[in-house]
């Protein structure tokens, strides 16, 4: 094989290996889908009025099984509009007609998906029960449960068996 051959074989290995090098240190994490803020959890951080005005879709389309989700059906239940057995990080028949009945009461649109408008109504009903500036409950018209904000921004909450977990887009622990 000629030598400038070898050279030019050489030299395109060499800039292939480099732009996919170049690109893997330059590609973004994955954002959830569906997220308005494009985290990969449900997110707080600043005053908690306003907590939940950018979170992701949750559908029967958009993040269907996840955390996020089970968020969400923990607030349906605290409103009862949904059994305690529905919350299963699943939103199928039962969360979708939940969610629907859910903004009807609030005098929402009603699509029966928890976007952004759904989200912000909710995160109207967190509360500082404790006092340390931190939210730490969600007051619901039938029931309140408790949840917290760790040191990122992301929220956890108690699931039924009294495991935390944290609600994120990307998987379903619940």
């Amino acid at each position: 094989m000629r030598t400038d051959t070898k050279r030019a074989r050489l030299l395109v290995g060499t800039v292939g290996a480099l732009t996919a090098a170049v690109l893997g240190l330059s590609a973004s994490p994955a954002a959830a889908s569906g997220t308005y803020s494009g985290r990969a959890y449900v997110y707080g951080g600043g005053a908690f009025a306003d907590d939940w005005n950018d979170e992701g879709i949750v559908s029967t389309g958009t993040n269907r099984t996840s955390n996020a989700t089970c968020l969400w059906q923990k607030i349906l239940w605290a409103d009862g509009k949904l059994a305690a057995a529905g919350i299963d990080g699943d939103f199928g028949t039962n969360t979708y007609n939940a969610t629907a009945a859910w903004q009807d009461s609030w005098n929402l649109s009603v699509d029966g998906s928890a976007g952004r408008q759904t989200w912000t109504e909710a995160g109207k009903w967190l509360r500082d029960i404790d006092g340390n500036g931190a939210v730490d409950t969600y007051i619901g018209l039938s029931r309140s449960f408790t949840l917290s904000r760790d040191s990122d921004g992301r929220y956890h909450f108690p699931d039924g068996g009294g495991s935390g977990r944290i609600a994120g887009y990307n998987y379903n622990t619940c």
